[in-house]
């Protein structure tokens, strides 16, 4: 399945790994075609939705009809599980991709052919990883980077128990402490590869935090090997570009049907 994703190489076994692991709550199925692989579940926030996570045919075995096979095969097991509404889009926290990228214009066609709307789109910024990141102090915070039970509280009760699960699975983890508290967070490699998720306390904003936890973990990224990052799902462009000069590059069209 190695050559499944061409605008994704080398990734399509860290993604079904990733997507076999999701938080013990999740509910969930794999379904294999030979030549293609399909993962979906149901939605934390409402069950009454379904997503399909992945869908991956290899390249020789495309025209087939593999592509709809899998799909029937997933909306029919979301059906049985209650859903009424299905989806390609991510399933927080746990996911591919946030939708489908436009790129992969086979698997957009496909979505329209068997019904699927769309309904809103997500975006991807790129951080080259070749740039300098100096080592950053601010004053009166200190810098730390590992797991830690208090930040996973931290993200936990000021964001919400996705990010608190990212926090805890990530490859990459940094965190800003003033005066005995943790006040803001940064991470990566909870999606493969990926940057995110982060956040600063309202009562630390203005202070670089952001930028500083952000730096800090391309840093990581680059020492793990990549020559990029990805930064997924992105909300302030502005901040990303001005921080690390990211660029807007990989747009997702998000899609869903009703189950009848």
């Amino acid at each position: 399945m190695t050559e499944t994703l061409e605008f994704d190489p080398g990734q399509i076994e860290a993604l079904v790994k990733h997507l076999s692991s999701p938080p013990a709550d999740r509910v969930w199925k794999r379904f294999d075609i030979e030549g293609g692989v399909a993962f979906a579940s149901l939605s934390h926030r409402d069950p009454a939705i379904g997503h399909l996570d992945l869908l991956a045919v290899q390249p020789q075995a495309r025209g087939r009809g593999l592509g709809k096979q899998l799909v029937r095969q997933a909306e029919e097991w979301l059906r049985g599980q209650g859903a009424r509404e299905a989806r390609f889009a991510g399933n927080p926290p746990c996911y591919a991709w946030p939708g489908i990228d436009v790129r992969y214009t086979a698997a957009a066609c496909l979505a329209e052919r068997l019904g699927y709307e769309r309904y809103h789109t997500a975006w991807n910024m790129t951080a080259d990883l070749s740039l300098p990141f100096a080592d950053e102090e601010v004053p009166g915070v200190t810098l730390h980077s590992g797991a830690d039970e208090r930040v996973l509280a931290f993200v936990h009760d000021t964001w919400n128990r996705f990010w608190a699960w990212e926090a805890e699975h990530a490859a990459g983890l940094h965190y800003a402490m003033r005066d005995g508290e943790v006040v803001a967070f940064a991470a990566w490699g909870a999606r493969p590869e990926w940057f995110g998720p982060m956040g600063t306390s309202p009562r630390a904003e203005g202070l670089g935090l952001g930028g500083v936890l952000l730096r800090r973990c391309l840093a990581e990224q680059r020492a793990a090997g990549q020559a990029q990052a990805q930064i997924g799902w992105v909300g302030p462009l502005r901040f990303y570009s001005r921080a690390v000069g990211a660029r807007a590059e990989r747009v997702f069209w998000l899609y869903r049907r009703e189950l009848g």
